[in-house]
């Protein structure tokens, strides 16, 4: 059997290793096997390492994370049809059955028989990936996926929650998005391709928002501690329609809950602390708090036909897969701007 390397997780706590395992095979008839182009570097690939994933996926260490994956079919199992080798893809993060009730109408990511590589099983931070035929959505020639492989799951992350928003949104409506980074930048272009709202961007760093604005936000919000105040003002006093919640942590979600207004509803999408909230107050002004997992293998292709037509673009840092830790560190220090890429 051929090696290929790959970077495990050892133990909790401690630092990813790079080690060499046996390069997967196409075993079943659905199996399809992905040469990886570019592998994203995730918030939660650092929340895994802190063990906050333990218990979750019950994943037996070590093993190989990694769930935003791009790259080229390897090969494919007997009954496979719908890619060949060669075919330019990007991964849907779930291995899904195809036969459950969520499966049959579409909702993959609530597949009951599911594995998910790069949390319960081998992900992407690797020569090669295992998949399955279901997983597969094959992209644009114009597209590159060391360039779109953050969009499988930060991508489809923040097109899930912002089409499910953008349903409900109106001309006369705001919706603001905390957090212009990695998500949110993604989720920024998604709502103005989607939207008509008006749209209100909140982050601490300046340079972020400076991003936002070019990507077509109408007004760009400073967090400093009179975020929400600002965010009152625009919307004369109302608050905004919907919050989307990028961050999910650091006060986010009180200040997301404070943004919204009566009726509206809150989209948080980010993680790390709880919601806080007196039953008194969602009663009163009967506010909706929303939670966003990853999209669908639909939302999937939709994403790519925004970025087949250019309306949605990643903003990349590139690093070699021997790299893995700089792009660790970068991302946990707030040293990357949009999304780390492991090119092995």
């Amino acid at each position: 059997m051929s090696k290929m390397r790959a970077v495990q997780v050892v133990g909790y706590h401690q630092d990813l290793e790079m080690t060499e395992v046996d390069v997967p095979e196409a075993t079943g008839p659905f199996d399809v096997i992905v040469r990886i182009g570019g592998a994203g570097v995730c918030r939660t690939d650092l929340h895994i390492l802190e063990g906050q994933w333990e218990e979750k996926s019950g994943v037996t260490l070590p093993y190989t994370i990694g769930h935003e994956n791009a790259g080229w079919v390897q090969a494919v199992g007997s009954a496979v049809t719908n890619v060949r080798e060669g075919d330019k893809v990007i991964v849907h993060p779930l291995i899904t059955c195809g036969l459950c009730r969520a499966c049959r109408t579409g909702d993959d990511v609530h597949c009951e028989n599911n594995q998910f590589p790069g949390i319960n099983t081998n992900g992407g931070y690797a020569e090669y990936l295992k998949t399955s035929a279901r997983s597969v959505v094959p992209i644009d020639d114009s597209l590159e996926p060391a360039d779109v492989a953050a969009l499988a799951d930060a991508g489809l992350t923040a097109y899930h929650a912002a089409a499910k928003a953008a349903e409900r949104l109106t001309p006369r409506d705001t919706c603001v998005v905390i957090g212009a980074g990695g998500l949110g930048h993604i989720g920024i272009q998604v709502m103005k391709a989607l939207s008509p709202a008006q749209l209100v961007v909140v982050d601490r760093n300046p340079e972020a928002l400076k991003l936002a604005l070019g990507l077509g936000a109408d007004h760009g919000v400073v967090a400093e501690g009179k975020q929400v105040e600002e965010v009152l003002d625009i919307t004369h006093g109302l608050g905004a329609e919907v919050v989307l919640d990028f961050v999910g942590e650091g006060g986010s979600t009180a200040e997301g809950l404070a943004m919204t207004r009566q009726a509206g509803d809150y989209h948080v999408v980010g993680y790390g602390e709880n919601v806080n909230v007196p039953t008194i107050d969602l009663i009163s002004a009967e506010k909706n708090i929303v939670g966003n997992l990853v999209g669908s293998y639909n939302d999937l292709c939709d994403l790519m036909a925004l970025a087949a037509r250019g309306l949605v673009t990643l903003h990349t840092q590139k690093y070699a897969l021997d790299d893995f830790q700089s792009a660790i560190s970068d991302l946990d220090a707030g040293r990357v701007r949009g999304r780390a890429i492991l090119t092995p």
